[in-house]
């Protein structure tokens, strides 16, 4: 069985997972645990717990367990002192105190949610994410970087503070990997925080496994303004030390305008501008549906369709 490990955070490797599961391959997710917004920032801070935000987001699209129970994590209390948490982050916390160790907390929810694959913290150490602006500011945390507006006017640096180790089984999947996957995501806040961990770096480096860049759909407003690919790769490299990609997977496909229009406030579409061998161009969005202008941006939303990233990475792992 071929072995395929995804990493980065947020709702784009939700994607790439929720379409994975439908193959007969081993699945590993390395995770980001520089999440520190809404309730498992709270979390963080008052029980001292890593990050269960992200792992929660993860750890659902691997369950083969019924619907409800599959949705349960991501129940969101709305009223009382647990306004505003999760059940997801809330079981996590728990479990990580009752077991005494968030990885322990993380395959005890892989047994309740029948979990296919795994699911690694890329380091069991409480780390926050810093940028130092090139005007000197400092922006500080996961949460503050992804709502900033300056960052396209250029940053000094980006690190993690404490600087963490690997978790050794976070490299372990790395280097006994077939294919490994990096995006899509948020440069600064999901994929970038994966690289400055110790060891992660001269993992990709050194592994066999062939490796896979995603690119990103959009650009975010004041973060990646007017990114093409190339833009997004040339970070990414700069991170690893190296460009290691095999292949680069980007869509090729043309939203609505009026969807276009609609996001223009938020961002661009990325451009693709890379023409090489190695990039795999296809069509990639998940469903339009045709509608009213006013309702368009509810109902839809620019985004990978898991069902057709899947098969373009199945490609790749049948010819390994």
């Amino acid at each position: 069985m071929k072995k395929i490990v995804v990493i980065g955070g947020g709702t784009g490797n939700f994607t790439v997972l929720q379409g994975l599961k439908h193959y007969d391959v081993d699945i590993s997710a390395i995770v980001s645990m520089a999440d520190d917004g809404g309730s498992t920032g709270i979390l963080r801070d008052e029980l001292g717990v890593l990050p269960p935000g992200v792992l929660r987001l993860f750890l659902v699209p691997h369950s083969t367990t019924t619907r409800i129970t599959r949705f349960l994590p991501y129940y969101r209390f709305e009223k009382g002192g647990l306004g505003g948490h999760s059940f997801g982050n809330l079981l996590l916390s728990a479990l990580e105190k009752v077991t005494g160790s968030f990885e322990k907390a993380v395959e005890e929810v892989g047994r309740i949610l029948f979990i296919k694959g795994k699911v690694i913290p890329v380091t069991t150490h409480q780390v926050r994410l810093k940028m130092v602006l090139n005007s000197r500011k400092i922006l500080e945390g996961e949460r503050e970087i992804y709502l900033s507006q300056e960052i396209e006017e250029g940053y000094k640096t980006i690190y993690l503070e404490p600087y963490p180790k690997a978790n050794p089984r976070a490299l372990d999947e790395i280097m006994n990997a077939d294919l490994v996957v990096i995006g899509p995501g948020g440069l600064h806040t999901s994929l970038i925080p994966n690289l400055l961990v110790d060891g992660v770096s001269q993992a990709l480096k050194e592994t066999q496994a062939k490796k896979t860049f995603i690119a990103n759909l959009m650009n975010r407003k004041g973060q990646t303004t007017q990114f093409k690919v190339s833009d997004y790769l040339r970070e990414i490299v700069q991170y690893i030390g190296a460009d290691v990609f095999d292949f680069i997977i980007v869509n090729n496909q043309e939203p609505p305008s009026d969807l276009i229009e609609v996001y223009s406030e938020e961002g661009t579409l990325v451009e693709n501008d890379v023409h090489e061998e190695r990039v795999i161009a296809a069509p990639l969005l998940g469903g339009i549906v045709a509608g009213s202008r006013r309702d368009l941006l509810k109902r839809n939303l620019i985004r990978h369709d898991p069902k057709k990233l899947a098969q373009e990475l199945m490609k790749i792992v049948n010819y390994l």
